[in-house]
């Protein structure tokens, strides 16, 4: 498995910190192969083996542990010597009032803490009424293009990187799909995950009392990744003769399915206000192959598809994500990390005169020095006016994009 220095990279200045750190993500985009990795680099630098504890809460044999009392005392006994120790707890969320256990374990030890869960309430939620002000937050998701080529890489795969970058478009970056050698057997790891996360994450965890509206609700937006939805736009599409479906329910399950990670809404931002405008959002599904297995991939699909990648792969690379409003236009996205941003047009082929007025002009609203791109499958640079234009495999591949 390869090593995910682009997550890695950000979590190894606080290995030593009283800071709580968050792993978050959807179920299976590699948070536990993440910890473990954490755990190799741990053992490297600290000479007692027994200072670092790590339990996955998803093993049987620790299933009584998911009782706080019996979590608290079994850690509790383990926490006897002098010096600094390392707890590492995968899926946290499937013990219960666990916050209450991690605060108590940061209050009166010298420990170093990383917890990973399958849900993003883990933050907004159960631990920020505890942990308020110290807990640093991970995202995590599947493979992004360059960890799929690394990883097709070691795998001995030797197609080019448009060839593979043609299979991570209908199947995305799933480390258990990646893995699998068919489109059949891909289609039912892909068809697995799904389910689980429905089921575990959102149907058990949120006590649903509808999941036959609750999945049509979620295949309705995976399958329209980075269009704008609305409550009343979903009920609209979805409510047929005697299966209606309540605005207001729309929105507790839309917040359910951002919740465990599927989907994330995206705010627009009003770039001459500098405001962030609550309403019109879109959603992008986390991984392609959830598209893939939703819509059937046509022709016209294609600018979604470029849309959600190139969404997907700023998240990765730690950017905050908004949409662009200026009075002219949109744009794609406005990606920040502290005091950098830059901007993006995404779309699948500049295909005349006016697709090319469309992404390039809307530029001309914006006055600021920021890097400006526009990215799309054309071979050719059309590169103009100070606003640079990418291939989809480049922009993915390239290291920084900040220069």
């Amino acid at each position: 498995m390869i090593k995910r220095e682009l997550y890695l990279d950000r979590i190894r200045p606080f290995y030593d910190s009283e800071m709580v750190k968050v792993i978050t993500g959807i179920r299976r985009c590699g948070k536990s192969t993440i910890m473990r990795q954490i755990i190799e680099e741990l053992q490297e630098r600290v000479s007692e083996e027994n200072h670092i504890i790590y339990l996955n809460f998803e093993d049987y044999k620790y299933r009584k542990l998911t009782d706080p009392d019996a979590f608290y005392g079994y850690i509790e006994e383990k926490l006897q010597g002098d010096g600094k120790y390392y707890l590492l707890f995968d899926e946290i969320q499937n013990v219960k009032e666990f916050e209450l256990v991690i605060n108590s374990f940061r209050a009166t030890h010298d420990a170093s803490i990383f917890i990973t869960g399958s849900n993003s309430r883990l933050l907004s939620g159960e631990l920020a009424t505890h942990l308020s002000g110290r807990t640093l937050s991970f995202r995590i998701l599947p493979f992004n293009f360059r960890e799929f080529c690394q990883y097709k890489e070691e795998q001995g795969d030797g197609r080019s990187k448009e060839a593979l970058l043609e299979e991570y478009m209908i199947w995305g970056g799933f480390p258990l799909v990646c893995q699998e050698k068919t489109e059949s057997s891909k289609e039912v790891i892909l068809s697995n995950i799904y389910d689980s996360v429905v089921l575990k994450d959102i149907i058990m965890r949120n006590q649903i009392a509808s999941p036959t509206a609750l999945e049509r609700i979620l295949d309705y937006v995976v399958a329209n990744s980075s269009t704008t939805i609305s409550g009343n736009s979903i009920v609209g599409a979805l409510s047929e003769g005697d299966q209606m479906v309540s605005v207001p329910t729309v929105y507790d399950y839309l917040k359910y399915i951002s919740d465990a990670c599927i989907c994330d809404k995206v705010s627009r931002y009003d770039i001459r206000g500098k405001k962030i405008l609550s309403r019109e959002e879109k959603t992008y599904v986390c991984d392609l192959g959830f598209f893939h297995m939703k819509k059937n991939r046509v022709k016209e699909e294609y600018n979604y598809i470029i849309e959600t990648i190139c969404y997907n792969e700023l998240i990765s690379r730690g950017y905050q994500v908004y949409i662009g409003k200026t009075y002219k236009g949109e744009v794609d996205f406005i990606a920040t990390k502290g005091e950098r941003r830059i901007y993006i047009q995404a779309t699948y082929l500049l295909a005349g005169e006016q697709t090319i007025e469309r992404e390039f002009g809307v530029y001309r609203t914006i006055p600021d020095n920021y890097p400006k791109y526009v990215i799309s499958m054309d071979p050719i640079s059309m590169s103009r006016d100070g606003v640079v234009h990418l291939k989809l495999v480049d922009f993915l591949l390239k290291e920084s994009m900040e220069r």
